[in-house]
C-alpha cells in the first residue's frame, strides 16, 4: 500500500479548490423511494438502444426493456416493476439540449425481480470472456459522470495487453461526495469489483487512486484491502488538486505517462475505471441486478437535507430532490454534475441516468463570475493553470469566429473543458463556454464537409453509373449493328449461291 503522495509524478497546473463537501457527507446513503413514473432513456449521443417493450406490457424490475444496436449503445433495464405506459421522445439533460427516445413506466409499488436476475456462477465470474459478456448484457457504463459504456471500454482494453487497471477515487469537482460515501460505506464491494475488472482484463495490476482530502474513505478502504484476499491492488493517496481525477491527468500522476493527443489511457497501457463502475460490477456478480441505480449526491444551500441517494435510472430529478428533503427558499439553480464542469438545468423534470452523479440546488451559479467581461491583458494566468499545457489566450482568439487553422494549431481539440482558466481569468472571460462553441462550430463544420464530401461522391457515382449504361447501350448497338450488316451481307451471298447453283 502506497504512503500520501510518494512515488507520484507532477501535473502541470490544476488549481486547490474549496471543497465544499461536508455539506453532504454527513448522513450515510440513502434509499430514493420507488416514484410514480419512470422515465428511462435508450441512449443519445452514444447510440440509441432498440425497445423490446410495447406500450401495456408489464415489467419487472431488472427485465431487458431495449437492446443496443451500435457497439456503444447499452442495454436498458427497467429499474422497477410496473406498466408500460409510453414508448416516445422525452427531454433528457445533457451538454447539448434535446430530446431522446424513452420508454415510461408507471410503476406498480412491487418492485418484483425479474426471474433473469441471478447471481453470476463461479464459472462466470472466473472466465474473462464470460464475465466480460455478463456485463455487456447487464447494460454498466461509466459512474464518473461521462456514463461511457463499460464492456466496449473493456474490450478495448483487453485488445491492447495492458500493464495495470485505475480505479479513479480521486472526485477532485467541489461539492461531489458520492464516491467518498461508496467508498466508506462498500469498500469490501469496491474491491471485490476490481478483482473481477481484473479477470476480464487479464491483468494482475490495479491502483485504486484516492484524495488527501477524503480520510474515511482511505481508512476504509485500507481496512477493507487488509481483510481482504484480493491481490495486486493498491492503495494511492492523491493530491487534493483540481482536475487530478481527469483520465488523462491520473495517469500522468501515477504512472508519469502521458497519454497522446486523440489517444486513450489505453495507448500507455492502463485503463481508468470509477469506483462507482467497479461496485456495480460486483453488486451484478453478487446478485444478478444489472445497470439499474446508482448513487448520486444531491447538495447546496437550494436543498433542506443534502447528501448521498441510492437511486433508480429513470427517476424524475424532482422525486431525487424531494427525498433530499425538497427545496429551500434559497435555490435559484440546478446544476446536474460539478460545478466546474457541470450542465445547467432549466427544470427538474429530467429523468436521473448513469450520468447524474451530482444535483446541485443553489441560490448563485458556482464558479461563475458575476463580473462584467473585459478585454483580455495577455496576462498568462490561464496558461498557468491549464492541466493539458495549453494557451487559452491563444485559443480564445481563434474562437471569434472560430477559425480551424488556428484552433487546430494550438489545441482546441485537447481541451478538457475544466474551468481552470476561467477562474483565475482578471478580465472574467468565459473562456470554457467559448471553446465549448468553438468545438461546436468546428464539429458542425467538420459535419457539413462531411455532407459535401458524401454528395460529391454519390454525385460522381450517379455520373460514372449513367456514363457506364450510356456506354453499355453504345456497345449493344454497335453490336446490333454489325450482327445486322453480318446478316445482310449473309444473305446477299445466300442469293447469289441460289442463283448460281440455280444456273
Amino acid at each position: 500500500m502506497t504512503a500520501a503522495t510518494e512515488g507520484l509524478f507532477r501535473l502541470h497546473g490544476g488549481l486547490r479548490l474549496p471543497a465544499r463537501k461536508t455539506i453532504s457527507t454527513g448522513r450515510s446513503i440513502r434509499p430514493v423511494p420507488i416514484p410514480p413514473r419512470l422515465v428511462m432513456p435508450l441512449g443519445r449521443r452514444t447510440g440509441i438502444a432498440r425497445p423490446l417493450v410495447r406500450v401495456g406490457d408489464r415489467v419487472d424490475r431488472g427485465q431487458r426493456i431495449a437492446a443496443g444496436t451500435e457497439t456503444v449503445a447499452t442495454d436498458v433495464h427497467a429499474s422497477s416493476s410496473g406498466v408500460v405506459s409510453a414508448v416516445e421522445e422525452r427531454p433528457v439533460a445533457g451538454r447539448e439540449p434535446g430530446t431522446a427516445p424513452c420508454i415510461v413506466i408507471d410503476t406498480d409499488g412491487e418492485d418484483r425481480l425479474h426471474a433473469d436476475c441471478r447471481p453470476l456462477a463461479t464459472d462466470v465470474v472466473g472466465d474473462a470472456a464470460t464475465l466480460a459478456g455478463a456485463i455487456e448484457a447487464a447494460g454498466l457504463v461509466g459512474l464518473g459522470g461521462a456514463a461511457y459504456p463499460t464492456a466496449p471500454k473493456l474490450a478495448e482494453g483487453l485488445s491492447r495487453g495492458l500493464e495495470g487497471l485505475i480505479l479513479n477515487g480521486a472526485e477532485c469537482e467541489p461539492y461531489i461526495s458520492c464516491d467518498d460515501l461508496l467508498m466508506r460505506e462498500h469498500a469490501g464491494e469496491i474491491l471485490a469489483g476490481a478483482a473481477l475488472m481484473l479477470t476480464a482484463l487479464q491483468i494482475r495490476r490495479c491502483f485504486i487512486a484516492i484524495e488527501s482530502d477524503k480520510p474515511e474513505a482511505w481508512q476504509a478502504m485500507t481496512e477493507a484491502l487488509a481483510d481482504s484476499d484480493v491481490e495486486g491492488v493498491e492503495l494511492v493517496q492523491i493530491p487534493t488538486v483540481y482536475p487530478s481525477g481527469g483520465e488523462d491527468q491520473l495517469v500522468m500522476l501515477l504512472t508519469g505517462r502521458e497519454v497522446p493527443t486523440g489517444g486513450l489511457p489505453a495507448d500507455v497501457g492502463y485503463l481508468v475505471h470509477n469506483v462507482g463502475t467497479a461496485e456495480a460490477v460486483a453488486r451484478l456478480a453478487a446478485t444478478g441486478e444489472p445497470f439499474i441505480s446508482r448513487v448520486a449526491t444531491v447538495t447546496g444551500d437550494g436543498v433542506a437535507e443534502p447528501g448521498n441517494f441510492r437511486v433508480r435510472l429513470g427517476t424524475p430529478m424532482a422525486d431525487l430532490v424531494r427525498a433530499a428533503g425538497g427545496y429551500t427558499d434559497a435555490a435559484e439553480f440546478l446544476i446536474m454534475g460539478g460545478p466546474m464542469t457541470g450542465i445547467s438545468l432549466p427544470h427538474d423534470d429530467f429523468p436521473v441516468t448513469g450520468a447524474t452523479n451530482c444535483v446541485i440546488a443553489t441560490a448563485a451559479e458556482p464558479q461563475r463570475s458575476m463580473e462584467p467581461e473585459r478585454p483580455c491583458i495577455r496576462c498568462g494566468e490561464c496558461a498557468g493553470v491549464c492541466p493539458v499545457r495549453l494557451l487559452p489566450q491563444q485559443i480564445y482568439r481563434h474562437c471569434r469566429p472560430p477559425e480551424e487553422a488556428g484552433l487546430a494549431r494550438f489545441g482546441l481539440e485537447d481541451c478538457i473543458e475544466c474551468g481552470c482558466c476561467d477562474l483565475v481569468c482578471p478580465s472574467h472571460i468565459p473562456l470554457t463556454a467559448s471553446f465549448r462553441r468553438a468545438k461546436a462550430a468546428v464539429r458542425l463544420s467538420a459535419h457539413e464537409r462531411q455532407k459535401a464530401e458524401r454528395a460529391r461522391r454519390r454525385f460522381e457515382d450517379r455520373e460514372r453509373r449513367l456514363r457506364e449504361r450510356d456506354e453499355a447501350a453504345r456497345r449493344s448497338l454497335d453490336e446490333a449493328k454489325r450482327d445486322a450488316g453480318a446478316d445482310a451481307i449473309r444473305e446477299i451471298l445466300d442469293r447469289q449461291r441460289r442463283r448460281e447453283d440455280g444456273d
